[in-house]
């Protein structure tokens, strides 16, 4: 056990320093002037030079790679990702205002992916091939191949524009997440379907169920102690993983309703060169998918003990 979070820390470890070291070079080769850029949208001017190497120096571009990539990695180790290039505020306060939004519109999509996928799976699964089955497939497949950003804008002219029944840009009341949520939410079914199905009639096929039965145990009892914690596993993953790559696809999401999340806060970061922010929300997307692959980790030496015991 011990062995083995240790092991788990060691690749943490690894994963937070390459994701680091790799955001950095590619920030600082990227094509272009760094120091122009952060000028501009800082006094959103034509400026001369001088100002502008001005503000290559006080945002540390006048220096090599490596004194550059050091003075930005100690604080780091901290969790101190410095100051805006841009408008000079500690990062930390703007990155958690950007995921006060980003979190709750987070969760709100995998509940509602959860909510249609759940009982979906499960009836699609009592009657493999049957129409309900059919149809759940045909939906799970559906969801898979649209784009998220193009079914955000239908479903902006569907319920904002034709039908006006719901707010299509901003973050001011719970109104405006529904739309957001439900365009991630179903990309979200389409995963969840596919994959809770499928555990559910792999568990019911196990060759151990039988002899179960002849024993006089209940199917509800069955479903319970033998059927679920089988099907859970594939689940976990699956829902693990989706929390960490909805923080992908909510920066095309949060662009196009307009919502001031780290979806926002990223593309803005990257327009105007704000090195500071953009690492910010790389590291701490890194940093989340670690820790989700920690708590799937654990969760699945509960659901099945056996996997702790082969570490051990």
């Amino acid at each position: 056990m011990i062995m083995g979070l240790l092991g788990f820390v060691l690749r943490a470890a690894v994963v937070l320093s390459g994701t680091a070291a790799l955001t950095f070079a590619l920030l600082w080769n990227a094509p272009g002037d760094p120091a122009q850029a952060i000028a501009m949208a800082r006094f959103d001017a034509l400026l001369t030079e001088d100002v502008i190497d001005q503000v290559r120096a006080e945002a540390g571009l006048d220096i090599s790679f490596w004194p550059a990539f050091t003075s930005w990695l100690v604080p780091l180790l901290s969790l101190d990702f410095g100051n805006s290039a841009v408008t000079g505020r500690p990062v930390w306060p703007d990155l958690v205002t950007a995921m006060s939004y980003t979190f709750p519109l987070a969760l709100a999509s995998l509940a509602v992916g959860l909510a249609v996928s759940l009982p979906l799976a499960v009836l699609a699964a009592k009657r493999p091939g049957s129409l309900v089955d059919r149809c759940a497939v045909a939906v799970a497949s559906l969801g898979v191949a649209i784009p998220a950003y193009w079914l955000g804008l239908l479903l902006i002219l569907l319920f904002a524009v034709k039908l006006a029944w719901l707010p299509a840009m901003g973050a001011r009341t719970a109104a405006h997440a529904i739309l957001p949520a439900l365009t991630l939410g179903l990309g979200v079914t389409a995963s969840f379907t596919r994959i809770i199905r499928s555990g559910i009639l792999e568990a019911r096929g196990q060759p151990f169920l039988p002899a179960i039965r002849r024993r006089g145990v209940s199917d509800r009892a069955i479903g319970r102690d033998h059927v679920a914690p089988h099907a859970a596993i594939p689940v976990v993953t699956v829902f693990g993983l989706e929390l960490a790559f909805l923080l992908e696809g909510l920066v095309l999401v949060e662009v196009i309703f307009g919502r001031p999340g780290l979806g926002t806060f990223l593309v803005q970061a990257i327009l105007a060169r704000d090195f500071p922010h953009v690492q910010a929300v790389v590291v701490l997307t890194a940093l989340i998918f670690v820790t989700v692959n920690l708590l799937i980790d654990g969760i699945y030496r509960v659901i099945e003990p056996r996997i702790g015991e082969r570490d051990a």
